[in-house]
């Protein structure tokens, strides 16, 4: 007998035309003791079936049922932890713990009740911070409560909704191997719901796909011996190729490029010169130095006196180049970026776009930020067309609307263009906010960690939308990200920055990949990997605020002036 069981169920909300059909036909064994992830994109249904799991919801049609019984509401043998901390801000941590305790285990006395608390306090690392309260913790350390408050009820089954997916990569990592251990030491029943496929394959006995239709997709048998070290997966062919097949799959049903569009952009000129014609703005030739930071600083005023966040930041990049930058948090990245785009003063040394020195914000370089910043109450055509109207005080309206319209398309918001901002989901705003950028036709485009807040399916295939349509234009780009794997499939060159303050280049690595890229071919690829493992040990050597001294700078492969 299954441990839990799906038979034949559905689920649907609403009524009418307003009907919809979330799950169907949902068939699912998980047996005592595995640990089962559940992988799809944003919007499958994903957190509808740990509900039903949880009995949070109940089945429209079908039944779920616990240990041959049906499942009727939330009971305590099944333990959720959520995406968010759901904490009580007044409570300390082994206050917040203690409630769980309290509520499943009321007979036991108060010194038993300590000593459980204590033990799943200090399960998750949280014996030095037991007396503070939320406020106090970091995102990742309030997850940790979260978690010891689910394993305090002594659940037989914990399932998990995406507990990680708020959290930066490093502590998401460490936090994934916390849970590991915890499942190895006390084999409890683990259900994870994710959209991180290293992550799934890290920590999963058993992948099962989520279709967008809410079905049930391709089943994964991950047969990795444990532990299983990330650092090593890199290298292991077992991983390479489970992580291939999955990619391959979740690409295959969940991503449908709709950039094919009727629109063609009109003969028009911009107001800083560069043509909308992209075969006319690029003409196929890239000229030398075309952006230069020379000699960069950044430095910042403090009560104990001057803070030098970025020092001698000397890059220089060729017209048409795709830059990545990475590196851990708080070197300085953004502000690089910030600079670039004229929003963020520069202290000492000098930006140069097409000879001439950036000072102050223009829109021949556009930014795309993290959230995308739309006007609420305008359509996307309306985000959209603000700064085209700017950018081309000598075209017709018509040919204005068609510069919209054209991008628009490209990015697959062909039939969301008189959408409100407000309508649209985070992914459709980040789209938006692509378009408004590719649609000034600027000289520099900035991408400032533009994924970032979007789970990771849907990053990728925003991904692909940035890349079929920078293929067309060929614009200067600058990406800064987190993500190794974004920074190698979109640049021709990953500039990796070292630890703040102080921050500076401290390695680049040239990535030579054919174009077009897409990630599936990328996967397949035999270079792919020792690029990626490149700047995983970069990463590595600089983790935890480390300060190594970095290595010396290649040789510009730039002819000098």
């Amino acid at each position: 007998m299954s441990f839990i069981a799906f038979d034949n169920v559905s689920k649907s909300f609403g009524e009418g035309t307003a009907r919809a059909d979330v799950l169907r036909g949902i068939d699912l064994q998980i047996e005592e003791g595995e640990f089962l992830v559940i992988l799809g994109f944003s919007g499958t249904g994903k957190t509808t079936l740990i509900n039903l799991m949880s009995g949070l919801e109940r089945p429209t049609s079908g039944s779920v049922t616990f240990k041959g019984k049906p499942i009727t509401g939330p009971g305590p043998e099944r333990g959720v932890i959520f995406q968010s901390y759901s904490l009580m801000p007044w409570l300390t941590v082994t206050g917040n713990v203690a409630l769980a305790v309290d509520t499943v285990f009321p007979k036991l006395s108060k010194a038993q009740k300590a000593d459980k608390v204590a033990h799943y306090v200090d399960m998750v690392g949280l014996g030095h911070a037991a007396t503070r309260r939320p406020a106090e913790l970091s995102g990742g350390m309030r997850q940790r409560v979260n978690v010891a408050r689910a394993l305090a009820m002594n659940p037989e089954v914990l399932l998990l909704d995406e507990p990680l997916s708020a959290l930066d990569a490093l502590t998401r990592a460490n936090l994934a191997d916390e849970i590991e251990a915890i499942w190895e030491a006390e084999r409890k029943t683990c259900v994870l719901i994710t959209n991180d496929v290293d992550e799934a394959i890290v920590l999963a006995d058993r992948i099962i796909a989520l279709n967008p239709d809410g079905t049930l997709g391709r089943e994964f048998t991950v047969d990795i011996p444990r532990p299983r070290d990330r650092t090593e997966m890199n290298h292991h062919e077992g991983f390479k190729t489970l992580r291939g097949e999955v990619t391959t799959y979740l690409m295959d049903v969940g991503i449908e490029a709709k950039v094919e569009g009727k629109k063609t952009l009109p003969d028009v000129v911009p107001i800083h010169g560069v043509p909308a014609a992209v075969a006319e703005a690029q003409a196929g030739l890239l000229d030398e130095r075309f952006l230069d930071f020379s000699q960069l600083h950044k430095i910042y005023p403090t009560p104990k006196g001057p803070l030098t966040v970025v020092e001698d930041f000397d890059l220089k990049i060729n017209r048409g180049e795709f830059i990545s930058l990475i590196g851990h948090s708080g070197c300085g990245k953004s502000t690089v970026l910030t600079m670039a785009a004229g929003l963020n003063d520069i202290s000492k040394g000098a930006i140069k776009l097409d000879g001439r020195h950036v000072e102050g914000a223009d829109p021949e370089r556009a930014v795309v930020f993290q959230s995308p910043s739309l006007f609420p109450w305008l359509t996307a055509k309306e985000n959209v067309s603000i700064g085209v109207d700017k950018v081309y005080p000598k075209a017709s309206r018509a040919e204005r609307q068609d510069v919209v319209e054209y991008y628009l398309e490209r990015v697959g918001l062909a039939d969301a263009m008189d959408k409100s901002a407000t309508d649209l989901s985070n992914g459709m705003k980040q789209r938006v906010g692509i378009a408004r950028a590719f649609a000034l036709s600027p000289k520099l485009l900035l991408l400032d960690e533009p994924f970032g807040m979007l789970d990771s399916l849907t990053r990728w295939e925003l991904q692909e939308v940035l890349m079929e349509v920078w293929s067309r234009t060929k614009v200067t780009a600058i990406c800064v990200t987190h993500d190794v794997d974004e920074a190698i499939l979109l640049a021709d060159r990953v500039v990796m920055m070292t630890n703040g303050p102080q921050a500076t280049i401290g390695k680049i690595t040239e990535v030579d990949l054919p174009r077009p890229r897409t990630r599936k071919a990328l996967l397949e690829h035999p270079d792919y990997y020792n690029y990626r493992q490149e700047v995983l040990d970069f990463l590595e050597e600089y983790e935890h605020g480390a300060k190594p001294k970095p290595a010396p700078k290649p040789a510009t492969p730039i002819a000098a002036e």
